[in-house]
């Protein structure tokens, strides 16, 4: 297990930095080109840790149009997860929302009253095609109305600390297109909006507790069956998936959006190697756009960073030996639960400081772990602060939990009472030879 300490990477930076000063005779290292997206708004962000490589107006709450469907598969895979609905569910359509699904200019597989419809068939339709009347028919199997889901979704915002939100409907069309079937106590024009940031961080948390979301993001082209034998395409609205028109290597969701309000948006991911990147466009003139100025944003995250791995899983913080009460041993290894790692750009300092911070309810009134302790409870964080300032998408610090490295039983009665006797004996011998020295001091 390797000990917490100065990143030994910050010296050979500097080494080959001094190397290619040399080969350059004098000439000094450029940095990453900045880059300017044209849209409203746009970030990138590491989708391991949350890292914040890029922001362009990424605070502005903006209409996000279709990009709205990222909550609405976070809520309805995780009634799957709780068991509140299953894949094989049978879907309730109104004879409204059939009316609806046949408007294809909306974005919608035709659904009918007279057919069986899954949970998967329709989740499908959303993921893939952004299928409004599908999603519309999920939110009430999951809630009961699109009112209530709709409450679900402000509520899971605030849960997962996104700061600027508004969600007025499950599907991400202006209320408008919807006409009567707007959910209740929405305003008659009111359609979602969210800050990039918030988008990035609720596509984080998405990948995060869920990564099977991507199973079906990645899917480039399906079928809907409709109803006896009529089978719908779906391309997916995600054109850089492999084999589309703006493909890009690595690309394996997340969701597009467009409404006239909002413009052309993309929450895109993609994957080479170890790293992950969460992108973020919002408000481009055309479809092309907002693909182009997605591969800006991934060419700079991918061509500028390296992924550096500060803490493998298991290393020991400095003064990582916990003082314990009441248990058989009287310390404890604490230990980092999970690798950390950042990217970095080829000229930052990659030094860093470490901070341990124990659970208050784990420690009784002197600051010592309670025992019994089972091996790999969580008994606290790390706190890992780097020379340079970096933002995260959820906050201004990076930590990692500290677990324990082995179990810690709680001591019986007389291991205690025989404690408290040395204990008290020790300090009666301490007290004693304290009396006498001052009597020839």
């Amino acid at each position: 297990m390797g000990q917490v300490k100065q990143s030994t990477r910050t010296l050979s930076r500097i080494f080959l930095s001094l190397l290619v000063l040399i080969t350059v005779f004098g000439s000094k290292v450029a940095a990453a080109e900045p880059i300017k997206v044209d849209g409203a708004a746009a970030i990138i962000i590491d989708a391991n840790s949350g890292q914040v490589l890029f922001e362009q107006g990424s605070d502005e709450q903006l209409p996000i149009a279709s990009m709205t469907k990222l909550m609405s598969e976070y809520l309805i895979l995780e009634a799957i997860k709780e068991g509140k609905i299953a894949w094989d569910d049978e879907v309730a359509i109104s004879a409204e929302l059939a009316t609806l699904s046949h408007k294809r200019a909306l974005s919608n597989v035709p659904l009918r009253q007279d057919y069986a419809y899954t949970v998967k068939d329709l989740y499908e339709s959303m993921a893939i095609y952004s299928a409004n009347a599908s999603t519309m028919a999920l939110a009430t199997h999951v809630a009961g109305s699109e009112k209530s889901f709709v409450g679900l979704m402000n509520e899971k915002a605030a849960e997962l600390g996104l700061e600027k939100y508004e969600f007025v409907n499950a599907s991400g069309l202006n209320n408008a297109d919807l006409g009567d079937l707007r959910p209740e106590g929405t305003e008659p024009n009111g359609e979602t909006s969210l800050s990039a940031r918030s988008v990035a961080k609720l596509a984080y948390y998405l990948l995060r507790d869920y990564p099977e979301v991507l199973e079906t993001a990645s899917i480039p082209f399906a079928e809907f069956n409709a109803g006896p034998d009529e089978k719908v395409d779906m391309p997916n609205w995600n054109e850089m998936l492999p084999g589309a028109d703006h493909e890009y290597s690595g690309i394996d969701g997340l969701k597009t959006g467009y409404t006239s309000a909002a413009g052309n948006n993309f929450t895109a991911t993609a994957k080479r190697g170890d790293t992950r990147l969460i992108t973020v466009v919002m408000g481009t003139d055309t479809r092309a756009d907002r693909f182009n100025e997605t591969a800006k944003l991934l060419d700079y995250g991918f061509n500028h960073f390296d992924q550096e791995i500060l803490l493998e899983k298991g290393a020991q913080p400095d003064k990582g030996l916990i003082e314990v009460a009441v248990g058989k041993e009287k310390e404890v290894q604490v230990v980092t639960k999970d690798d950390v790692s950042l990217l970095f750009s080829r000229q930052q300092d990659a030094s860093y400081t470490t901070e341990i911070k124990l659970d208050e309810d784990k420690l009784d009134d002197e600051g010592r772990l309670v025992a019994p302790l089972k091996k790999g409870e969580k008994v606290g964080t790390l706190k890992i602060s780097l020379s340079e300032p970096t933002s995260y998408i959820d906050g201004d610090e990076l930590q990692v939990d500290l677990v324990t490295a082995n179990e810690v039983e709680k001591a019986g009665w007389f291991t205690l009472t025989m404690r408290g006797i040395g204990g008290f004996f020790s300090g009666l011998w301490t007290g004693l030879t304290d009396w006498v020295g001052g009597l020839f001091s």
